[in-house]
């Protein structure tokens, strides 16, 4: 028998179909049926849900999560890593491939997709590394994976140093349709830094990691995106360099398209409270300069999305403090109303150009089918209560990961439902 649910007089926001106002949502067995007033299902049985004075947009897809699965389950897994993204109001990830072994054939790309069709609540796609062993020297066998129905290759955490490789791994990539996403950081520059290189690190009497870093390999594969025609997406972008690369790779042609993370368009080194490690991530917090140089591209489109870089590590961890502690902070659970709070209620982005950047833009980079609530397309939706504010409280992360700077900071938005293919995979219980 079929299943249907109709979700009511939610302010439905899609941008992918250019509609934006009051309307019914109704869903039968998995998929959209139709949007508009009104509507019924002729099922007695029908689920509905009042979502009058709420936020209804498709559901979020986040192209830069760490699931730490397998190797580090004790940080995350696969299961608890999308219970966290139900909870954030995203129903699509792409996981990294920076595990333990490394996602580098489809045999270990296999064990991914294959626990997640059994314990995820949300669609877990899983990006496989460029270089076995994440080493930087042989390719992976690109063809086989991406048969498999691999749509990503990254070998974030780390960027392919040798440049001939890279160009190589480019050109094999472009022929099979899938996206390289790129981590950019020149590794021989780093020096052993752990924030960003500035007056705050002079401060703190910690090594600092200057822009030019991320910039020089961020100029690096733009230009071998454009000589090889191959799809780029520049992963977590953090200084004002990188949003004038893109931006000029863009205006050249290329297949060339970037990413935020809100952590860092919220925060500059001028947070960092002291020691403490949670304000640890790679690339660092940068400065002001930065930040609005990174929402000017935002605004003018040409950062195309949002994500995390969801990156979960253990109290224990990160306690070390800054020169000891793992990079990286969690994010699934706090992007939808970090990016509200800070981009939509200051004017920097509207509602509409939010999910934009957080669900249709992140869809058609990875190529799956969602971002829109169009007839048809599959029952990913987020349910979203912007009209009060809360403080962030890691306690009620569904995480492993509790490590956030953004803790008892006062946000707008809670999630109230999301649903996954029709199902509801997390409903607030206030």
């Amino acid at each position: 028998m079929e299943k249907t649910r109709i979700i009511r007089n939610g302010y439905v926001v899609d941008p992918a179909n250019s509609f934006e106002g009051t309307a019914d949502i109704l869903i039968r067995d998995g998929r959209i049926e139709k949007v508009g007033p009104h509507l019924e299902s002729g099922d007695p049985a029908c689920d509905e849900i009042d979502a009058s004075g709420l936020t209804v947009t498709p559901g979020l897809v986040d192209l830069h999560v760490h699931l730490r699965d397998p190797g580090q389950t004790y940080k995350e897994d696969v299961g608890t890593g999308a219970e966290a993204a139900a909870h954030g109001g995203v129903t699509t990830i792409l996981a990294m491939p920076n595990t333990h072994p490394p996602m580098d054939s489809v045999n270990r790309i296999g064990y991914v997709v294959n626990k997640a069709r059994t314990q995820a609540l949300v669609h877990v796609h899983q990006a496989s590394a460029i270089t076995k062993d994440m080493q930087g020297e042989e390719l992976v066998d690109i063809e086989a994976i991406a048969r498999y129905g691999v749509r990503a290759f990254s070998e974030d955490g780390k960027s392919v140093m040798n440049a001939e490789r890279m160009y190589e791994a480019m050109k094999r990539i472009r022929d099979t349709g899938a996206v390289i996403c790129d981590h950019c950081e020149e590794i021989t520059m780093v020096r052993g830094g752990v924030m960003n290189d500035d007056a705050n690190a002079a401060r703190l009497g910690l090594p600092g990691i200057s822009n030019a870093v991320e910039d020089v390999i961020t100029a690096r594969d733009a230009i071998l995106a454009l000589s090889t025609g191959a799809r780029l997406h520049l992963c977590h972008m953090s200084t004002a360099g990188a949003a004038e690369i893109l931006r000029a790779a863009k205006k050249a042609g290329g297949h060339v398209t970037g990413e935020v993370c809100p952590h860092h368009f919220a925060l500059t080194s001028d947070d960092i409270p002291g020691d403490d490690a949670n304000f640890k991530m790679n690339p660092p917090l940068r400065t002001k300069k930065d930040v609005e140089a990174l929402k000017e591209a935002l605004a003018d489109g040409t950062i195309d999305c949002i994500s995390t870089d969801h990156a979960p590590h253990s109290r224990e961890e990160k306690l070390r403090g800054f020169r000891r502690a793992p990079f990286g902070i969690t994010g699934l659970e706090t992007s939808a109303a970090l990016t509200y709070t800070c981009l939509v209620r200051t004017g920097v982005l509207t509602l509409s150009q939010m999910v934009e950047k957080m669900s249709v833009n992140p869809a058609r980079i990875l190529g799956v089918p969602t971002g829109s609530l169009a007839e048809g397309m599959p029952a990913d939706l987020a349910v979203f209560d912007f009209r009060t504010s809360h403080p962030v409280d890691p306690g009620t992360f569904l995480s492993k990961g509790k490590n956030t700077p953004f803790a008892g900071m006062d946000v707008f938005g809670t999630v109230k439902y999301t649903l996954a293919d029709g199902d509801i995979v997390w409903r607030s219980r206030t």
